[in-house]
């Protein structure tokens, strides 16, 4: 087992109200509540489970200036709004996922996933992910083409959720589904459950 899957879960949301704390924006939402306003009904289902996600997001396309590693854009209906492709893994990731969600002008993201995801749900997210692969492929093929700097910058964010998804996404997901479960991370040795 590599070094990476024995990482054990970490929860972003305790570390919330610091990161809010720590980098006052008079210019932007400064809370919890005006910032995170999205509805679990709308969220884009390209986002990855975990208690931080996309719903009805503008589609600026800031996000990733902030969180290239976390945030992508993609809709249904050629409206590229935003959404979370990774959550964050620690202070320093969460710093920049807030930084983007903060620049979305229609405060459309949550952090209530928690609430939401079962292991049922996130078992059946799992078991659709070719759906999303052919999705990040037929995006990459078109992007990685095109005339625009921000479409081709934005592939590479494809080429970087792709391998996540190979490598790395279940691992994190089954850290995930134990967390909610038992509602704490697992220790050294705790048995994950399968996806």
């Amino acid at each position: 087992m590599s070094e990476r899957n024995e990482a054990q879960y970490w929860d972003p949301l305790p570390h919330l109200g610091a990161v809010f704390a720590a980098e006052p924006r008079p210019d932007l939402r400064s809370d919890l509540k005006a910032t995170f306003q999205g509805k679990w009904h709308e969220r884009n289902w390209r986002n990855v489970p975990g208690p931080i996600y996309g719903a009805m997001t503008d589609n600026c396309w800031v996000g990733r200036l902030h969180a290239p590693r976390h945030v992508l854009y993609g809709g249904d209906l050629d409206y590229e709004q935003e959404f979370l492709y990774r959550q964050p893994r620690n202070v320093e990731e969460l710093h920049a996922v807030v930084d983007a969600v903060q620049e979305d002008p229609w405060a459309g993201w949550a952090c209530d996933g928690d609430h939401h995801w079962t292991l049922s749900l996130v078992r059946e997210w799992w078991q659709d992910r070719r759906r999303l692969r052919d999705w990040i492929t037929t995006k990459h093929s078109r992007w990685s083409t095109s005339d625009r700097d921000d479409e081709r910058e934005a592939a590479t964010g494809l080429t970087d959720y792709l391998a996540y998804l190979d490598d790395g996404l279940e691992a994190d997901l089954r850290l995930y589904c134990y967390f909610l479960d038992n509602q704490v991370g697992p220790t050294a040795g705790d048995h994950l459950p399968p996806l």
